[in-house]
């Protein structure tokens, strides 16, 4: 695909997913304009860095992204910006994250995830936006029996507000689709990992935490597994989307690693990458959590040319190798 003439607003461009699709889709060509509103859900220094290190490593091309602070559920905001700037897609990663916290605030996620998504579609197709892809997760399978998780399998008991969110999401955008055909994708995000990790998720806080000697929360008896996807790999997916979304529709693909590796087998892969032994502390499992993860990754393979190129080890050095180079920034 010709990116040149693309411009493409990237929500949550500041975060961890949206930073380096912002800087993968400039690299391509694109003209990018970064969305994000720097919620306090975790340090804006952090955001900061990443906005810093985009451009850094875009070199002569950092024009090429333009960030804005603004907040998506502010319709008439968005609005505008869409008449003024008149993308030609979008690529949403924007939301409240996490499991555990919308236990605790399920009015917040809601009106983030599914009104601020909602906001966006509309003003997308007001515009003539051509393509729609948006951020959903492994999390709308909650605790499927059947393994591994496919596309096709009924999603339809979410064990999280978080999870019902991205589930409700997806059929928003499907209403998109079938009422104004504006193609739309929705990608089921499998337990994303790697440089610029949001610092609240697991390996981020164990590398950090087995490097400083300091104990870990281990939640449950470690058999609990997840399909760890490196950020490179989920990238190359987000763009594959972009690229074909316009030949399918609307259209659901799981991007996972399908490699699932059990908590302990992380623990241990963090202690061997830095060279010290975890201090543990075993507690209880939490509610909202599931107990496995593991992508059928059948369909996105044949339809988007998909394939992980990075191992989990691999995935886990590198992202320690950039943890050291930045260790004097704060984590928040």
């Amino acid at each position: 695909m010709d990116y040149t003439d693309q411009k493409i607003l990237v929500t949550g461009a500041a975060g961890f997913i949206g930073s380096h699709t912002a800087e993968a889709l400039a690299r391509a060509g694109a003209r990018v304009v970064g969305l994000d509103n720097y919620d306090s859900f975790y340090a804006r220094e952090i955001k900061e860095r990443n906005s810093a290190e985009v451009r850094e490593a875009l070199g002569g091309h950092a024009e090429r992204v333009r960030y804005i602070e603004n907040d998506l559920t502010d319709a008439p905001a968005m609005q505008s910006l869409f008449e003024r700037e008149r993308f030609t897609g979008v690529v949403h990663l924007a939301a409240r994250a996490g499991v555990r916290p919308s236990i605790e605030q399920p009015a917040l996620y809601a009106r983030v995830n599914m009104n601020g998504s909602t906001i966006l579609l509309e003003a997308a197709r007001s515009t003539g936006v051509q393509r729609f892809v948006q951020a959903s997760s492994s999390s709308v399978y909650g605790n499927n029996e059947k393994v591994p998780f496919s596309e096709s399998d009924d999603v339809n008991e979410p064990i999280s507000p978080y999870a019902a969110t991205k589930r409700a999401v997806e059929l928003i955008a499907h209403t998109y689709w079938h009422l104004y055909k504006m193609p739309v994708a929705s990608l089921r995000f499998f337990t994303v990992f790697g440089p610029r990790q949001r610092p609240d998720l697991a390996i981020s806080k164990f590398i950090r935490l087995i490097s400083a000697g300091q104990r870990i929360p281990m939640f449950g008896d470690g058999s609990s597994s997840r399909d760890y996807t490196y950020i490179e790999d989920i990238v190359a997916g987000v763009l594959a989307a972009y690229e074909r979304i316009e030949q399918h529709g609307c259209r659901i693909w799981n991007l996972g690693g399908s490699d699932p590796v059990t908590l302990r087998e992380m623990i241990a892969t963090i202690e061997r990458v830095v060279g010290r032994k975890a201090n543990i502390d075993q507690l209880p499992m939490q509610a909202g959590d599931v107990e496995r993860t593991f992508a059928d990754t059948s369909r996105s393979a044949q339809e988007l040319d998909y394939k992980v190129t990075t191992t989990f080890e691999e995935g886990v050095r590198k992202q320690w190798e950039w943890v050291q180079r930045v260790e004097d920034v704060a984590v928040g």
